[in-house]
Formats: structure tokens, C-alpha cells, sequence
């Protein structure tokens, strides 16, 4: 994790040290019409585990930049303070996350271990662009526990791959209405090297989020270096990870980009580690308040669609965890 870091300062010195090559600012928004539609897969499978946050499924709608109305125009423009030449993007997307201990075989609780739990949710989201950064508002809303049907995915997707069934759904946070309200920002700055559209850029990012599910504060950074930068801010993941704005934009028919990121969190309550603030009983472990990720990968754009891999490695985030966590995001974007 030090090394990681110590490159990304290396790399951030180094752009802010190359003035004859930097570009303080980006062209006026181009027009974008077609919505994103984004699939993102994050499984420890990649990893060769199976354990703590074990599956995640996102599939998510972005509109082009259109002209916001009633509660999408309210946020906009009063709440995120959008101007005349900001961008509006209303989205929707539905998710799907399992959380099991690392012993998947036992039958009774296991109190040192991350608890069984289950989310599903629906969300919604207000994403205004700027010419060099994008902030947005979203809210989840949705359902841990047995109605999430973590238990049911799990063993059928092990049925299909020939795994070995997880017997301790039974020992599950129970049901629980559930809701997350975020605010992020990203901020870009793109600096181009000659004339063929390659270069690198750096993505700052902080957030917050309150709910019942997760409470936490965040920031991180992301590094990129590829060409045509300016087509998006990063590949969709699914949060509270560092993630994309949700979009990408082409300019022509193929691109491509590396990219490192790292960020960090102050996490005040999670319902997977904490169980419920309501009530009494469920099962949890002691949490750690500050956890950290690292990632990197690479995305690929051709046409109208763009894939991207990103693998990941986070600190560990309750007491008893046996190390840090590593997992694979695999995302599918397509403009309409």
C-alpha cells in the first residue's frame, strides 16, 4: 500500500512539473444525446476467494445531457448549483450485494467473521458536468436481509459453477428497510502530450454518504494516462468504491487508458459489520473507522461500447479480518 502511494505522489509531481505540456482547460461540453447503459460485475472469484464482501451486480441507465425537470431539476440546479453551461444527467440503476464469512461450510454463527448479509437496492441520481468536474446526488433505497435473497444467488450461482454450497444463511442480518443518500465530487485535470489525443490526467475525488445502511466520509484520487481522457472520468463500480461518473463520451471510434487509484474512508456505521441501528440482535463484528483501496486497470473503448477491468485491493475492515481483501470489477458501458 506504501509503495502504491509513494508512486502516485511520484506521478502527481511529475505532471504538476511539466507546464510546457499541461492544458488548464478543457473544451466547452460536447453535445451527448445517447443515455449510458453500464453493467459492473465485482466478484473475490478474481482473487481465488471467497469470503467478506464476496458479489456485487450493478446495472445502471444515464441519460445524454438533456434539460432536467421537476425533483431532477430541484437538484440540479438549487442543490448542486448547476449554471447555464453545466450538463444534466438524470440516472437509474438497480443492485445487488452478499457479504458472507470466510468459513461458508459451518452452520452456526461465527462471531469473529464478517456476518451473512444481503442488499438489494434501487437507486436514483442527479449527475451535473462541468467542464472540468462533475458532482452528483444519489439515493439508494432498498433491503438487507433475507428478502434480499443473498442466500438464493449465492447457492445457485455455486450450483452452476460446481461450488460448494454456503451453509450459514440461516445466521443472516434480518430484514431491514434500507437507504443511502451520497453526494461526490470529481475534479479533472488533463494534461496532453503532442497532438495524437494521448496524455495522462489526475481525478480527485471526495464524497459522503448518510444512511442507515452506510455512513461514511471519503476521498481518493485517480491517475489515468491513455488516450482521448476527456471521453470520461473512470469505469463504473459499484459504492462505496472510488467509481466513474457513469458516462463516457466518444470521440471516435477506439480508446484506451491504464489507471491507478487509491482512496480512503471514515466509516461511522455499516450495516454489514455493525447490524442494524435499530435494533438489537443481529450479528456483527468490531469495524474498523478508517479502511483504504487501492485499484488499478484498464479500459478499452470501441464504437459505442466500452469494457474496463479493475482489481482491488482493500484494508481490512473489522478487527478479526484475516488481511486485506482482494477482488475483481468488471464493467460493460453502452451508449443508446
Amino acid at each position: 500500500m506504501r509503495s502504491t502511494t509513494s508512486l502516485a505522489v511520484i506521478f502527481v509531481v511529475l505532471l504538476s512539473a511539466s507546464p510546457a505540456i499541461a492544458q488548464d482547460s478543457e473544451p466547452p461540453l460536447a453535445a451527448d444525446e445517447r443515455a449510458t447503459w453500464s453493467f459492473v460485475w465485482e466478484n473475490d472469484y478474481f482473487a481465488n476467494t471467497d469470503r467478506n464482501y464476496t458479489n456485487g451486480l450493478r446495472i445502471s441507465y444515464l441519460s445524454g445531457l438533456k434539460q432536467p425537470r421537476g425533483v431532477s431539476s430541484f437538484i440540479a440546479y438549487d442543490l448542486l448549483g448547476a449554471d447555464e453551461a453545466a450538463g444534466v444527467r438524470r440516472g437509474f440503476a438497480v443492485g445487488h450485494s452478499i457479504f458472507t464469512p470466510e468459513d461458508t461450510l459451518a452452520t452456526e454463527p461465527l462471531p469473529d467473521q464478517h456476518p451473512y448479509a444481503g442488499w438489494l437496492y434501487g437507486e436514483y441520481s442527479v449527475v451535473v458536468q462541468q467542464r472540468q468536474r462533475v458532482h452528483q446526488i444519489t439515493l439508494q433505497a432498498g433491503v438487507v436481509g433475507p428478502a434480499a435473497q443473498g442466500e438464493w444467488v449465492q447457492n445457485n450461482w455455486h450450483d452452476i459453477i460446481g461450488g460448494d454450497p454456503v451453509n450459514g444463511w440461516d445466521n443472516q442480518i434480518r430484514n431491514e428497510p434500507g437507504f443511502v443518500l451520497s453526494y461526490d465530487r470529481q475534479f479533472r485535470s488533463v494534461y496532453d502530450i503532442g497532438d495524437s489525443g494521448f496524455g495522462a490526467d489526475i481525478t480527485p475525488t471526495v464524497g459522503v454518504s448518510v444512511g442507515n445502511v452506510d455512513t461514511r466520509a471519503r476521498g481518493g484520487f485517480t491517475l489515468r494516462i491513455g488516450n482521448d481522457l476527456r471521453n470520461d472520468y473512470g469505469p463504473p463500480r459499484i459504492r462505496p468504491a472510488l467509481a466513474g461518473a457513469g458516462f463516457f463520451s466518444p470521440e471516435d471510434d477506439f480508446s484506451w487508458y491504464l489507471f491507478l487509484g487509491a482512496n480512503g474512508s471514515a466509516v461511522a456505521h455499516n450495516i454489514f459489520l455493525d447490524g442494524s441501528l435499530f435494533r438489537d440482535g443481529d450479528p456483527s463484528v468490531d469495524k474498523k473507522v478508517l479502511v483504504g483501496e487501492v485499484q488499478a486497470g484498464i479500459a478499452v473503448q470501441f464504437r459505442r461500447a466500452q469494457i474496463a477491468y479493475t482489481f482491488v485491493t482493500r484494508t481490512k475492515e473489522f478487527e478479526m479480518q484475516d488481511g486485506a481483501q482482494q477482488f475483481g470489477a468488471v464493467s460493460l458501458s453502452v451508449k443508446f
